[in-house]
């Protein structure tokens, strides 16, 4: 089975901040591009190999599992959220964080118009029910895109407040919603430069009483104690708040970890996502099993 996916090309990169940069993707290939109109849309970009330009797509079985040609290089392929898509033009924004060491990152910062990369079809998160009167939104600056766009996409008649952890206060920008918008800037810490104060900032806050929601994205080790935070000491619906780990810090440290851990853990870990036992359940064995390797 192959993978369902469409070859775009640059139409113009903008600096949007000291530690964010713009792409805008077009082209014919883009034509079949159907968004789901989820505010937190993401898409798998596939980056051509820098030696060769090739771009060497999985194979999908028919269980949606992926496999890889034999004795061909896989493309380098990360999730990133649509900021804007335009489906009258054709174009599709994608917002990058600038740090160094990301092979994405750097690719983005190179980009010029012309250069091509593959785009799969979106998956959108975000399910606040419809009663909503207020909405949390926590994040670091991976999530800002999404955020962004969330917030735009808001009824007037929302409550919303935004905590938002970035590395420096240059990188602030301007966040639009129609709701009743108060947004709450960290400078300094978490994105990989200290240790994130999203769970403190939202731990430290009183939710409302009146019917809400609670989006969360951060690096994996900061969303896990907010996760349980929504769920065992606040204990809210799982329709009430999505918290969601968009990276992991130290990824090569993280891999060497799990590669190292005892076989018969990672396949508890693995027979338990398998299993068709609540997702919520799952997630909370996972995180201790995790927690205690210190991954």
């Amino acid at each position: 089975m192959s993978l369902s996916v469409h070859r775009a090309a640059v139409v113009a990169q903008k600096r949007l901040t000291p530690g964010m940069i713009r792409v805008t993707f077009g082209g014919p290939g883009l034509s079949g591009f159907a968004s789901t109109g989820v505010g937190d849309e993401y898409v798998r970009l596939f980056f051509p190999d820098p030696e060769t330009g090739e771009v060497v797509l999985p194979i999908v079985d028919g269980r949606g599992f992926w496999s890889w040609p034999e004795g061909r290089k896989p493309a380098h392929t990360e999730p990133y959220t649509v900021r804007r898509f335009d489906g009258e033009r054709g174009e599709i924004d994608i917002d990058f964080v600038v740090h160094e060491g990301g092979r994405a990152s750097e690719w983005a910062q190179r980009a010029r118009p012309g250069d091509g990369l593959v785009i799969n079809q979106p998956h959108g998160l975000y399910e606040a029910p419809d009663d909503i009167e207020w909405v949390l939104f926590a994040c670091d600056a991976t999530g800002i895109p999404a955020l962004g766009r969330l917030l735009e996409d808001l009824p007037a008649s929302v409550e919303a407040r935004a905590i938002v952890e970035i590395a420096d206060p240059a990188h602030e920008l301007t966040l639009m919603s129609p709701a009743r918008l108060d947004v709450t800037w960290l400078h300094g810490s978490g994105n990989g430069i200290a240790p994130s104060r999203l769970p403190e900032a939202v731990g430290a806050m009183k939710l409302p009483a009146r019917p809400g929601y609670v989006w969360i994205a951060a690096e994996q080790k900061a969303a896990r104690p907010l996760r349980r935070r929504m769920r065992h000491e606040l204990k809210l619906p799982g329709d009430r708040y999505s918290v969601t780990a968009y990276w992991t810090d130290h990824l090569a440290e993280w891999q060497a970890g799990w590669s190292a851990l005892d076989p018969a853990i990672k396949a508890r870990i693995e027979a338990a996502w398998a299993s068709d036992r609540d997702r919520d359940d799952v997630a909370d064995e996972v995180d201790a099993i995790l927690d205690t390797a210190g991954l």
